[in-house]
């Protein structure tokens, strides 16, 4: 249990960061509002890389800004009900060195530790995966925009032979798209004798 200097103590540094954190948010809506341009029509896009950037940056340090405070006024509320550097989960009380460290601590380390990493992603990451490697699995190949554009361009188009370019032989205008020879189930040409036909073509 804490003792009121204690409770003071962390109070004042609460205050303290709190102050901190009002001045760094307005000094950065004062930069915002600074650097804003009426029209970037005459502004080749490279030219606004660091203003985007400083932007990006500024919207970021707000945002964690917002939960650090968010986080404060739990522990000041924490300090009015009494239940300031105890677990809240556990109901043990958090060491003096860990609420030295991190104020806004309201678990102890064992805890912390547990609750793993909570990420403020965009929605809809629960379907699509910030991992390359999770977008396939074992059993199938995951249908992509080149898959997308054979499918539609078997349909035909507006392209000629002198489009595609190389040295391509097309027997008709239905083969006039990208990949058009690749080989379909199979990966090497190997692998599709067994089930060719007499005169080397696959079997439908």
């Amino acid at each position: 249990m804490l003792t009121s200097e204690q409770l003071t103590h962390f109070k004042n540094q609460l205050v303290e960061r709190q102050s901190e954190l009002f001045t760094l948010m307005e000094s950065e809506g004062e930069y915002s509002r600074r650097n804003q341009e009426l029209s970037n029509y005459d502004n080749h896009p490279a030219d606004m890389g660091t203003e985007m950037y400083d932007l990006e940056r500024e919207q970021a340090l707000s945002q964690h800004a917002e939960v650090e405070l968010k986080e404060i006024n739990e522990a000041m509320s924490a300090i009015e009900e009494g239940t300031y550097g105890i677990c809240r989960r556990c109901g043990t009380d958090i060491p003096l060195e860990r609420l030295e460290a991190i104020p806004t601590a309201d678990q102890c380390l064992e805890h912390a530790n547990n609750a793993g990493f909570v990420a403020y992603r965009p929605v809809e990451e629960d379907i699509l995966t910030m991992d390359i490697h999770e977008h396939t699995n074992e059993t199938q190949t995951g249908y992509d925009r080149e898959d997308a554009w054979q499918d539609v361009g078997k349909y035909g188009s507006s392209d000629t032979p002198s489009d595609l370019g190389g040295n391509q032989d097309h027997d008709d205008y239905d083969e006039m798209y990208i990949n058009s020879d690749e080989n379909i189930g199979i990966v090497d040409d190997t692998e599709g004798i067994g089930t060719a036909t007499f005169d080397g073509h696959p079997e439908e």
